[in-house]
């Protein structure tokens, strides 16, 4: 499975390419017949994102290893070179440009964009958290 990749390079400057993940033929789920899976991979948590039509991120480095799964909606992501891909429902996106100079998103659909970060493992950037009401999970 290929995935799209979010890197910063050793001046900072991020930039596209691809991850694959290798998938097997698995017993992941008996009694299930089985089906391609690739290995488990570490993570410390997931969060739901939902940004609202028009919102436009400013530049930012991902604050954590991560993989945005998107849901529904199209999100435009530039990076720091001018380079951009759209995002589109069913798409992931690996980033791992946690310094540098980083990336900025867009909301290109005419629906809020909704997704899934699985953050993994690594060193976090410091996070400015704005206080909002909230449910749990």
């Amino acid at each position: 499975m290929t995935l799209l990749h979010l890197y910063a390079d050793d001046n900072g400057d991020t930039h596209f390419g691809t991850t694959e993940i290798t998938l097997a033929l698995r017993d992941f789920a008996p009694p299930a017949i089985p089906f391609n899976a690739s290995d488990g991979q570490p993570a410390t948590q997931f969060v739901l994102i939902k940004l609202p039509v028009g919102w436009v991120g400013e530049p930012h480095a991902s604050p954590k290893p991560q993989v945005l799964f998107c849901l529904t909606g199209s999100l435009k992501i530039t990076c720091s070179t001018g380079e951009t891909i759209v995002i589109e429902a069913g798409m992931g996106l690996v980033m791992s440009d946690i310094s540098g100079k980083g990336h900025k998103s867009e909301v290109t659909s005419a629906e809020p964009v909704e997704g899934v970060i699985i953050q993994k493992s690594g060193e976090p950037r410091t996070a400015i958290v704005r206080s909002e009401s909230v449910a749990s999970f």
